[in-house]
Protein backbone atom coordinates (compact mmCIF):
# COMPACT_ATOMS: atom_id res chain seq x y z
CA UNK A 1 0.00 0.00 0.00
CA UNK A 2 1.21 3.56 -0.64
CA UNK A 3 2.95 5.27 2.14
CA UNK A 4 0.09 8.36 2.23
CA UNK A 5 -3.19 7.51 0.45
CA UNK A 6 -3.84 10.63 -2.05
CA UNK A 7 -0.22 11.26 -2.90
CA UNK A 8 0.22 11.08 -6.69
CA UNK A 9 2.51 8.72 -7.44
CA UNK A 10 5.08 9.84 -10.39
CA UNK A 11 2.75 9.41 -13.48
CA UNK A 12 -0.59 9.83 -11.80
CA UNK A 13 -2.82 11.63 -13.77
CA UNK A 14 -4.35 15.09 -12.91
CA UNK A 15 -6.78 15.28 -10.92
CA UNK A 16 -10.28 16.69 -12.14
CA UNK A 17 -12.45 19.23 -10.67
CA UNK A 18 -15.83 17.94 -11.15
CA UNK A 19 -17.11 15.07 -8.62
CA UNK A 20 -20.56 13.94 -8.72
CA UNK A 21 -20.56 10.80 -6.65
CA UNK A 22 -17.92 9.71 -3.91
CA UNK A 23 -18.29 5.73 -4.96
CA UNK A 24 -14.78 5.28 -6.26
CA UNK A 25 -13.65 2.83 -9.09
CA UNK A 26 -12.71 -0.79 -6.76
CA UNK A 27 -10.87 -3.35 -8.23
CA UNK A 28 -10.10 -6.69 -7.10
CA UNK A 29 -6.41 -8.06 -7.74
CA UNK A 30 -6.13 -11.64 -7.28
CA UNK A 31 -3.92 -14.60 -8.03
CA UNK A 32 -2.80 -18.11 -6.97
CA UNK A 33 0.59 -17.78 -4.59
CA UNK A 34 3.49 -17.08 -7.17
CA UNK A 35 1.78 -16.32 -10.28
CA UNK A 36 2.64 -12.81 -9.26
CA UNK A 37 0.23 -10.53 -7.89
CA UNK A 38 2.31 -8.59 -5.94
CA UNK A 39 4.60 -7.34 -8.98
CA UNK A 40 0.89 -6.16 -10.23
CA UNK A 41 0.27 -4.30 -7.51
CA UNK A 42 3.40 -2.65 -7.74
CA UNK A 43 3.04 -1.26 -10.72
CA UNK A 44 -0.78 0.14 -10.68
CA UNK A 45 0.65 1.82 -7.23
CA UNK A 46 3.13 3.53 -9.60
CA UNK A 47 0.90 4.33 -12.23
CA UNK A 48 -1.44 6.26 -9.40
CA UNK A 49 -3.48 3.51 -7.82
CA UNK A 50 -4.49 3.51 -3.95
CA UNK A 51 -3.43 -0.37 -3.41
CA UNK A 52 -4.83 -1.84 -0.36
CA UNK A 53 -3.09 -5.14 0.53
CA UNK A 54 -5.07 -7.55 2.19
CA UNK A 55 -2.60 -9.65 3.58
CA UNK A 56 -0.67 -6.51 5.21
CA UNK A 57 -3.56 -5.99 6.87
CA UNK A 58 -4.44 -9.58 8.32
CA UNK A 59 -1.19 -9.05 9.57
CA UNK A 60 -1.67 -5.60 11.38
CA UNK A 61 -5.25 -6.68 13.01
CA UNK A 62 -3.73 -9.52 14.95
CA UNK A 63 -0.45 -7.19 15.72
CA UNK A 64 0.69 -6.98 19.39
CA UNK A 65 -1.43 -5.25 21.28
CA UNK A 66 -4.86 -5.49 18.94
CA UNK A 67 -8.01 -7.51 20.00
CA UNK A 68 -7.51 -9.25 16.92
CA UNK A 69 -4.60 -11.48 18.63
CA UNK A 70 -6.33 -11.34 22.10
CA UNK A 71 -9.07 -13.38 20.10
CA UNK A 72 -6.48 -15.43 18.59
CA UNK A 73 -4.79 -16.39 21.59
CA UNK A 74 -8.10 -16.85 23.23
CA UNK A 75 -9.16 -19.25 20.52
CA UNK A 76 -5.80 -21.09 19.87
CA UNK A 77 -3.86 -21.12 22.45
CA UNK A 78 -1.31 -18.52 24.23
CA UNK A 79 1.52 -21.32 23.05
CA UNK A 80 1.06 -18.78 19.59
CA UNK A 81 2.42 -16.29 21.15
CA UNK A 82 6.28 -15.29 20.15
CA UNK A 83 8.63 -14.23 23.53
CA UNK A 84 8.28 -10.51 21.93
CA UNK A 85 4.34 -11.05 22.40
CA UNK A 86 4.07 -10.89 18.69
CA UNK A 87 1.95 -13.75 16.81
CA UNK A 88 4.00 -16.83 15.86
CA UNK A 89 2.09 -17.09 12.20
CA UNK A 90 4.02 -19.96 11.11
CA UNK A 91 3.06 -21.98 13.95
CA UNK A 92 -0.89 -20.80 13.30
CA UNK A 93 -0.23 -21.25 9.32
CA UNK A 94 0.92 -24.93 10.60
CA UNK A 95 -2.23 -25.55 12.82
CA UNK A 96 -5.04 -24.36 10.54
CA UNK A 97 -3.39 -25.24 6.73
CA UNK A 98 -4.69 -29.08 7.37
CA UNK A 99 -8.00 -28.61 9.43
CA UNK A 100 -10.74 -26.85 8.00
CA UNK A 101 -12.56 -26.11 11.09
CA UNK A 102 -9.73 -23.91 13.04
CA UNK A 103 -8.89 -22.07 9.66
CA UNK A 104 -12.86 -21.34 9.71
CA UNK A 105 -12.61 -19.94 13.02
CA UNK A 106 -9.50 -18.14 11.92
CA UNK A 107 -11.27 -16.96 9.02
CA UNK A 108 -14.14 -15.56 11.66
CA UNK A 109 -11.85 -13.24 13.57
CA UNK A 110 -9.79 -12.03 10.83
CA UNK A 111 -11.78 -11.75 7.75
CA UNK A 112 -14.55 -9.26 9.55
CA UNK A 113 -11.75 -7.25 10.97
CA UNK A 114 -10.11 -7.13 7.41
CA UNK A 115 -12.93 -5.64 6.08
CA UNK A 116 -13.66 -3.18 8.16
CA UNK A 117 -10.31 -1.47 7.77
CA UNK A 118 -10.69 -1.88 3.92
CA UNK A 119 -13.55 0.05 3.72
CA UNK A 120 -11.59 2.78 6.40
CA UNK A 121 -9.01 2.98 4.01
CA UNK A 122 -11.08 3.32 0.66
CA UNK A 123 -13.25 5.68 2.26
CA UNK A 124 -10.19 8.04 2.89
CA UNK A 125 -9.23 7.49 -0.39
CA UNK A 126 -8.99 10.83 -3.07
CA UNK A 127 -12.68 10.81 -4.72
CA UNK A 128 -10.98 9.83 -8.15
CA UNK A 129 -9.17 7.39 -6.59
CA UNK A 130 -8.74 3.78 -8.41
CA UNK A 131 -8.57 1.71 -5.41
CA UNK A 132 -7.18 -1.91 -5.79
CA UNK A 133 -7.94 -4.75 -3.37
CA UNK A 134 -4.76 -6.95 -3.45
CA UNK A 135 -6.56 -9.81 -1.93
CA UNK A 136 -5.20 -13.59 -2.10
CA UNK A 137 -8.47 -15.39 -1.97
CA UNK A 138 -10.70 -13.50 -3.66
CA UNK A 139 -12.32 -16.17 -5.43
CA UNK A 140 -12.65 -18.49 -3.02
CA UNK A 141 -14.32 -15.59 -0.58
CA UNK A 142 -17.03 -15.16 -3.17
CA UNK A 143 -15.58 -11.33 -3.33
CA UNK A 144 -16.21 -10.73 -6.69
CA UNK A 145 -19.21 -8.88 -7.42
CA UNK A 146 -18.39 -6.33 -4.65
CA UNK A 147 -15.80 -4.85 -7.17
CA UNK A 148 -16.55 -3.20 -10.43
CA UNK A 149 -13.32 -4.60 -12.09
CA UNK A 150 -11.44 -8.14 -11.09
CA UNK A 151 -8.32 -8.77 -12.65
CA UNK A 152 -6.82 -11.96 -11.95
CA UNK A 153 -2.86 -12.90 -12.75
CA UNK A 154 -1.78 -15.98 -13.40
CA UNK A 155 0.93 -18.23 -14.73
CA UNK A 156 1.65 -21.90 -15.35
CA UNK A 157 1.98 -24.37 -11.94
CA UNK A 158 5.52 -25.13 -13.09
CA UNK A 159 6.88 -21.63 -13.33
CA UNK A 160 4.64 -20.62 -10.10
CA UNK A 161 6.56 -23.60 -8.12
CA UNK A 162 10.58 -22.05 -9.68
CA UNK A 163 9.21 -18.71 -8.18
CA UNK A 164 8.69 -20.48 -4.94
CA UNK A 165 11.36 -22.41 -4.67
CA UNK A 166 13.43 -19.20 -5.93
CA UNK A 167 12.47 -16.57 -3.85
CA UNK A 168 10.70 -18.11 -0.42
CA UNK A 169 12.66 -21.23 -0.28
CA UNK A 170 10.17 -23.65 -0.43
CA UNK A 171 10.78 -27.28 -1.73
CA UNK A 172 9.07 -28.34 -4.81
CA UNK A 173 6.64 -30.72 -2.16
CA UNK A 174 6.07 -27.44 -0.05
CA UNK A 175 5.27 -24.83 -3.56
CA UNK A 176 2.87 -27.82 -5.00
CA UNK A 177 0.78 -28.39 -1.93
CA UNK A 178 0.33 -24.67 -1.40
CA UNK A 179 -0.80 -24.11 -5.08
CA UNK A 180 -2.90 -26.98 -4.49
CA UNK A 181 -4.82 -25.66 -1.14
CA UNK A 182 -5.91 -22.80 -3.25
CA UNK A 183 -8.73 -22.80 -5.83
CA UNK A 184 -8.10 -23.36 -9.08
CA UNK A 185 -7.00 -21.37 -12.52
CA UNK A 186 -10.41 -22.43 -13.70
CA UNK A 187 -12.32 -20.60 -11.17
CA UNK A 188 -10.26 -17.42 -11.17
CA UNK A 189 -10.84 -17.24 -14.54
CA UNK A 190 -14.33 -17.30 -14.45
CA UNK A 191 -14.47 -14.53 -12.03
CA UNK A 192 -12.17 -12.70 -13.84
CA UNK A 193 -12.82 -9.60 -15.96
CA UNK A 194 -9.69 -9.18 -17.11
CA UNK A 195 -6.45 -11.99 -16.63
CA UNK A 196 -2.71 -11.38 -16.96
CA UNK A 197 -0.76 -13.79 -18.11
CA UNK A 198 2.64 -13.47 -15.80
CA UNK A 199 4.55 -16.53 -17.87
CA UNK A 200 7.18 -14.26 -19.86
CA UNK A 201 9.19 -11.03 -19.42
CA UNK A 202 8.53 -8.78 -16.78
CA UNK A 203 8.40 -5.75 -18.92
CA UNK A 204 5.90 -7.78 -21.07
CA UNK A 205 3.48 -7.77 -17.43
CA UNK A 206 4.25 -4.33 -17.37
CA UNK A 207 3.45 -2.89 -20.60
CA UNK A 208 0.34 -4.71 -19.86
CA UNK A 209 -0.52 -3.33 -16.39
CA UNK A 210 0.38 0.17 -18.28
CA UNK A 211 -2.25 -0.52 -20.82
CA UNK A 212 -5.03 -2.02 -18.65
CA UNK A 213 -4.34 1.34 -16.02
CA UNK A 214 -4.72 4.02 -19.56
CA UNK A 215 -7.44 2.35 -21.55
CA UNK A 216 -9.63 0.85 -19.34
CA UNK A 217 -8.76 1.53 -15.40
CA UNK A 218 -8.40 5.71 -15.86
CA UNK A 219 -11.39 5.98 -18.51
CA UNK A 220 -14.14 3.61 -16.03
CA UNK A 221 -12.83 5.95 -13.15
CA UNK A 222 -13.88 8.87 -14.65
CA UNK A 223 -17.22 7.39 -16.69
CA UNK A 224 -17.74 6.10 -12.82
CA UNK A 225 -17.50 9.48 -11.03
CA UNK A 226 -19.66 11.22 -13.78
CA UNK A 227 -21.98 8.57 -14.11
CA UNK A 228 -21.26 8.18 -17.82
CA UNK A 229 -22.45 5.08 -19.91
CA UNK A 230 -19.75 3.96 -22.10
CA UNK A 231 -21.69 4.74 -25.82
CA UNK A 232 -22.05 2.45 -28.31
CA UNK A 233 -20.08 2.74 -31.75
CA UNK A 234 -22.11 4.49 -34.48
CA UNK A 235 -20.49 1.84 -37.15
CA UNK A 236 -22.56 -1.25 -36.82
CA UNK A 237 -20.28 -4.42 -36.45
CA UNK A 238 -21.82 -8.26 -35.88
CA UNK A 239 -19.91 -10.90 -34.86
CA UNK A 240 -19.72 -14.89 -34.65
CA UNK A 241 -21.02 -16.07 -31.28
CA UNK A 242 -18.79 -15.58 -28.59
CA UNK A 243 -19.35 -18.99 -26.08
CA UNK A 244 -17.82 -16.35 -23.38
CA UNK A 245 -20.59 -14.41 -23.76
CA UNK A 246 -22.75 -16.23 -21.09
CA UNK A 247 -19.50 -15.80 -18.62
CA UNK A 248 -19.49 -12.04 -19.03
CA UNK A 249 -22.73 -11.96 -18.40
CA UNK A 250 -22.97 -14.09 -15.01
CA UNK A 251 -20.30 -11.59 -13.85
CA UNK A 252 -22.37 -8.23 -14.89
CA UNK A 253 -25.43 -10.17 -13.14
CA UNK A 254 -24.05 -10.93 -9.93
CA UNK A 255 -22.97 -7.04 -9.79
CA UNK A 256 -26.27 -6.01 -10.81
CA UNK A 257 -28.48 -8.39 -8.49
CA UNK A 258 -26.48 -7.16 -5.28
CA UNK A 259 -26.87 -3.37 -6.04
CA UNK A 260 -30.57 -4.46 -7.11
CA UNK A 261 -31.09 -5.72 -3.57
CA UNK A 262 -31.45 -9.42 -4.93
CA UNK A 263 -34.00 -8.76 -7.22
CA UNK A 264 -34.29 -11.08 -10.35
CA UNK A 265 -31.65 -10.72 -13.30
CA UNK A 266 -31.62 -11.93 -16.79
CA UNK A 267 -29.48 -12.63 -19.81
CA UNK A 268 -31.30 -11.52 -22.95
CA UNK A 269 -31.13 -10.37 -26.12
CA UNK A 270 -28.83 -12.08 -29.11
CA UNK A 271 -25.90 -12.63 -27.15
CA UNK A 272 -27.86 -14.94 -24.94
CA UNK A 273 -28.89 -17.22 -27.60
CA UNK A 274 -26.13 -19.74 -28.86
CA UNK A 275 -24.55 -19.99 -31.99
CA UNK A 276 -26.46 -16.67 -33.02
CA UNK A 277 -24.36 -13.93 -34.44
CA UNK A 278 -24.62 -10.01 -32.72
CA UNK A 279 -23.48 -6.83 -31.91
CA UNK A 280 -20.85 -7.36 -29.02
CA UNK A 281 -22.99 -6.01 -26.51
CA UNK A 282 -24.31 -8.08 -23.36
CA UNK A 283 -27.95 -7.18 -23.25
CA UNK A 284 -29.41 -7.70 -18.94
CA UNK A 285 -33.08 -7.64 -17.89
CA UNK A 286 -33.38 -6.31 -14.39
CA UNK A 287 -37.17 -6.98 -13.09
CA UNK A 288 -38.64 -5.01 -10.44
CA UNK A 289 -42.22 -4.82 -9.41
CA UNK A 290 -42.88 -1.07 -10.72
CA UNK A 291 -41.06 1.51 -12.38
CA UNK A 292 -41.10 3.50 -9.16
CA UNK A 293 -38.78 0.99 -7.83
CA UNK A 294 -36.43 1.27 -10.43
CA UNK A 295 -35.90 4.78 -9.88
CA UNK A 296 -34.96 3.71 -6.09
CA UNK A 297 -32.32 1.56 -7.20
CA UNK A 298 -31.28 4.08 -9.93
CA UNK A 299 -28.23 5.57 -7.37
CA UNK A 300 -27.11 2.20 -6.56
CA UNK A 301 -26.72 0.74 -9.70
CA UNK A 302 -24.64 3.76 -11.29
CA UNK A 303 -22.77 3.43 -8.14
CA UNK A 304 -22.19 -0.02 -9.38
CA UNK A 305 -20.92 0.93 -12.44
CA UNK A 306 -24.36 1.09 -14.46
CA UNK A 307 -25.42 4.97 -14.78
CA UNK A 308 -28.92 5.51 -16.12
CA UNK A 309 -30.04 6.46 -19.70
CA UNK A 310 -32.09 9.75 -20.28
CA UNK A 311 -34.91 9.60 -22.26
CA UNK A 312 -34.71 5.87 -22.81
CA UNK A 313 -38.61 5.25 -21.46
CA UNK A 314 -40.35 2.65 -23.75
CA UNK A 315 -39.86 -0.37 -25.80
CA UNK A 316 -41.41 -0.85 -29.46
CA UNK A 317 -45.14 -2.14 -28.99
CA UNK A 318 -45.81 -5.49 -30.53
CA UNK A 319 -48.66 -6.15 -32.20
CA UNK A 320 -51.18 -7.28 -29.99
CA UNK A 321 -50.27 -4.62 -27.25
CA UNK A 322 -50.46 -1.58 -28.84
CA UNK A 323 -50.70 0.82 -26.13
CA UNK A 324 -46.90 2.49 -25.89
CA UNK A 325 -47.79 3.64 -22.07
CA UNK A 326 -47.39 -0.44 -21.31
CA UNK A 327 -44.22 -0.88 -22.87
CA UNK A 328 -42.57 1.87 -20.72
CA UNK A 329 -38.75 0.89 -19.23
CA UNK A 330 -35.86 2.41 -17.84
CA UNK A 331 -32.90 2.27 -19.20
CA UNK A 332 -29.12 1.88 -17.83
CA UNK A 333 -25.63 1.47 -19.42
CA UNK A 334 -22.46 0.15 -18.56
CA UNK A 335 -19.87 2.39 -17.10
CA UNK A 336 -16.93 0.09 -18.11
CA UNK A 337 -14.89 1.03 -21.61
CA UNK A 338 -13.71 -2.69 -21.76
CA UNK A 339 -17.59 -4.69 -21.99
CA UNK A 340 -20.31 -2.50 -23.62
CA UNK A 341 -23.52 -3.38 -21.80
CA UNK A 342 -27.38 -2.45 -22.10
CA UNK A 343 -29.56 -3.04 -18.86
CA UNK A 344 -32.93 -3.05 -19.59
CA UNK A 345 -35.17 -2.46 -16.24
CA UNK A 346 -38.81 -3.66 -16.69
CA UNK A 347 -41.56 -4.19 -14.39
CA UNK A 348 -42.45 -7.75 -13.74
CA UNK A 349 -45.60 -9.16 -15.93
CA UNK A 350 -45.06 -6.37 -18.34
CA UNK A 351 -45.13 -6.57 -22.23
CA UNK A 352 -41.77 -5.56 -22.66
CA UNK A 353 -40.47 -7.59 -19.68
CA UNK A 354 -42.14 -11.00 -21.11
CA UNK A 355 -41.75 -10.18 -24.59
CA UNK A 356 -37.92 -10.32 -23.97
CA UNK A 357 -37.89 -13.06 -22.09
CA UNK A 358 -40.08 -14.91 -24.84
CA UNK A 359 -37.94 -14.26 -27.55
CA UNK A 360 -34.81 -15.28 -25.89
CA UNK A 361 -36.27 -18.84 -24.97
CA UNK A 362 -38.39 -19.04 -28.53
CA UNK A 363 -34.88 -18.58 -30.53
CA UNK A 364 -32.89 -20.99 -28.25
CA UNK A 365 -35.67 -23.38 -28.47
CA UNK A 366 -35.96 -23.24 -32.29
CA UNK A 367 -32.63 -23.46 -34.42
CA UNK A 368 -34.73 -22.76 -37.97
CA UNK A 369 -35.57 -19.54 -35.98
CA UNK A 370 -32.47 -18.58 -35.18
CA UNK A 371 -31.17 -19.10 -39.10
CA UNK A 372 -33.79 -16.91 -39.91
CA UNK A 373 -32.94 -14.22 -37.94
CA UNK A 374 -29.23 -14.54 -38.40
CA UNK A 375 -30.03 -13.76 -42.07
CA UNK A 376 -31.96 -10.88 -40.93
CA UNK A 377 -28.80 -9.84 -39.15
CA UNK A 378 -26.22 -10.63 -41.86
CA UNK A 379 -28.12 -8.93 -44.57
CA UNK A 380 -29.31 -5.25 -42.45
CA UNK A 381 -25.49 -5.13 -41.43
CA UNK A 382 -24.47 -5.77 -45.32
CA UNK A 383 -26.56 -2.69 -45.92
CA UNK A 384 -24.46 0.18 -44.44
CA UNK A 385 -26.44 1.09 -41.59
CA UNK A 386 -25.60 2.85 -38.56
CA UNK A 387 -26.28 1.06 -35.36
CA UNK A 388 -29.03 2.93 -34.69
CA UNK A 389 -30.74 2.50 -38.41
CA UNK A 390 -29.83 -1.44 -37.87
CA UNK A 391 -32.03 -1.62 -34.56
CA UNK A 392 -35.04 -0.08 -36.73
CA UNK A 393 -34.82 -1.92 -39.69
CA UNK A 394 -35.27 -5.30 -37.46
CA UNK A 395 -38.50 -3.93 -36.14
CA UNK A 396 -40.40 -5.17 -39.23
CA UNK A 397 -39.32 -8.62 -38.74
CA UNK A 398 -40.32 -8.59 -35.21
CA UNK A 399 -43.63 -7.73 -35.66
CA UNK A 400 -44.05 -10.79 -38.23
CA UNK A 401 -42.40 -12.90 -35.91
CA UNK A 402 -44.10 -11.97 -32.83
CA UNK A 403 -47.45 -14.06 -33.49
CA UNK A 404 -45.19 -17.08 -34.28
CA UNK A 405 -43.76 -16.59 -30.88
CA UNK A 406 -46.92 -16.50 -29.44
CA UNK A 407 -48.11 -19.79 -30.44
CA UNK A 408 -44.87 -21.35 -29.87
CA UNK A 409 -45.51 -20.46 -26.21
CA UNK A 410 -49.01 -21.70 -26.32
CA UNK A 411 -48.29 -24.77 -27.60
CA UNK A 412 -45.46 -25.74 -25.03
CA UNK A 413 -47.06 -23.92 -21.87
CA UNK A 414 -44.14 -21.93 -21.80
CA UNK A 415 -44.21 -19.21 -18.70
CA UNK A 416 -41.54 -16.13 -18.13
CA UNK A 417 -41.29 -17.42 -14.35
CA UNK A 418 -38.16 -18.50 -14.41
Amino acid sequence: MRGAIGRPEPGRRRRRALVLTVTVLRVGLTGGIGAGKSVVARRLAQRGAVVIDADRLAREVVAPGTEGLREVVATFGEELLGADGSLDRAALGALVFSDESARRRLEGIVHPRVRARTEELTAAAPPDAVVVNDVPLLVEAGLAPTYHLVVVVEAAATTRVARLVRDRGMSEEEAYARINAQTTDERRRAAADVVLTNDAALDDLHARVDRLWAERLVPYEENLRLRRRVERPKQLAIRAYDPTWPEQYARLAARIARAAGGRRVDHVGSTAVPDLPAKDVIDIQLTVDTLADADRIADALADAGFPPVEGVQYDAPKPDAPDPASWQRRMHGGADPGRLVHLHIRAAGSPGWRAALLLRDWMRAQPQVRQEYAGVKQRLAGAGLTATEYAAAKEPWFDQAWPRALAWASSTGWSPSS
